[in-house]
């Protein structure tokens, strides 16, 4: 049966209404997980005495922006040295950001000062990876249930820095770099008030070392296993003379690691940015996350947390890996770890041995407690130190 022409215009607008209402149906969900997930906000235990301010002290443009991260201090019993602990620089290495929550939740300060950023580029945990059917969340065991991370991508989302430039050119040393790096808050230091999104953010956390005269600062990171730097204490010049030994021992006592001197030739990092421009004591460390590899296949939540996949089980069969994938519990006991460590080895050699800086500050003690150590955290799992929100 032929159809007449007004019956077949007919149906085309119908099929044409139905597909627009169709299209209308996916954005609007669409739009909702996106705001949802952007606004969605971890939260984390903070105790009673724990101060709070935001990196909006240090730059007061970034007050109401995404960027305005929070800063929770730990004073201790005596006056001493400074501590500063960066978790979620980068939100797709998920072992730094619970570290820095583990310390939050459980740092007793004896002597010193201690701050804590748990989300140190909180833009990047506004969006994720879709292309690669990455999971938004992972949850970790703990006595009470499961807690709920957030898991982001490793820039800041186009939403809060747009456009991006054919080449970026780092402001401090016109090195040349990936586009993508100008939203690398790790390759935004020593950053610019007037910058882009990304710098404005490293700045305010040197203004944050620089107004506080931080004495050590450790930024806490991931690799994926098949990166060369992993596993590894990265420190500036003036911070090398305790990567090296600390290194040594954990090496003896815990877990393979090594020690690496922050190069001079790849400008924008912590560690070389931080050091050159402040007076702090500069320290990275990284662990191996599978998830954030090439070689890995399914993108899963199990894949965060426990750092299993055939592909790299395969790949580390043949010798392809710098770094073998371990558990979450592993990377934040290595993590955990280090940082005591760190802390030991400055206060027995530097401080008890009165050490002076060049400007003549004599350093002065950091006195940590109630932090489990790595045997600890690999038997009764980080979970059992994250503390429950009511």
């Amino acid at each position: 049966m032929k159809l007449s022409f007004t019956m077949t215009k007919k149906i085309n607008i119908l099929i044409s209404s139905l597909f627009l209402v169709f299209t209308l149906v996916i954005a609007i969900v669409t739009g909702k997980q996106f705001y949802d997930f952007r606004n969605y906000k971890t939260e984390v235990y903070v105790r009673e005495g724990i101060k709070t301010e935001k990196l909006s002290k240090y730059l007061p443009k970034l007050e109401g922006t995404i960027g305005d991260s929070e800063i929770y201090i730990i004073e201790g019993e005596e006056e001493g040295g400074s501590l500063l602990i960066i978790g979620g620089t980068h939100p797709n290495e998920p072992a730094g950001q619970l570290t820095s929550i583990l310390f939050l939740e459980n740092l007793e300060v004896k002597k010193g000062k201690v701050f804590i950023i748990t989300e140190a580029n909180r833009s990047a945990y506004a969006h994720s990876y879709p292309q690669e059917g990455a999971p938004f969340f992972y949850t970790i065991e703990t006595n009470y249930g499961e807690r709920k991370f957030k898991f982001g991508a490793r820039a800041t989302s186009p939403s809060d820095q747009w456009p991006f430039p054919d080449v970026y050119v780092h402001k401090s040393s016109g090195q040349k770099m990936s586009s993508h790096d100008t939203r690398n808050l790790n390759r935004a230091y020593p950053g610019d008030p007037n910058g882009t999104y990304t710098e404005q953010v490293a700045y305010a956390i040197k203004e944050l070392i620089v107004q506080n005269d931080i004495t050590i600062t450790i930024d806490l990171h991931e690799a994926s296993p098949e990166y060369l730097t992993n596993n590894a204490i990265v420190a500036h010049d003036r911070a090398i003379g305790i990567a090296d030994p600390v290194a040594s021992m954990v090496l003896i006592n815990y877990f393979n690691i090594k020690a690496e001197l922050s190069p001079k030739n790849l400008r924008g990092l912590s560690h070389r940015e931080l050091g050159d421009h402040t007076k702090s004591l500069v320290f990275l460390l990284e662990t191996s996350n599978a998830s954030q590899g090439k070689y890995r296949g399914r993108f899963t939540e199990d894949l965060i947390v426990t750092g299993e996949d055939k592909f790299y089980k395969k790949a580390e069969e043949l010798g392809l890996l710098y770094a073998a994938p371990v558990h979450i519990n592993e990377r934040v006991g290595r993590h955990t770890q280090s940082i005591l460590e760190i802390i030991n080895f400055y206060n027995n050699f530097w401080v008890n041995k009165g050490r002076v800086r060049e400007d003549g500050y004599v350093y002065q003690p950091i006195e940590l407690a109630n932090i489990p150590n790595y045997n600890d955290i690999l038997n009764n799992g980080v979970g059992y130190y994250l503390k429950e929100i009511k």
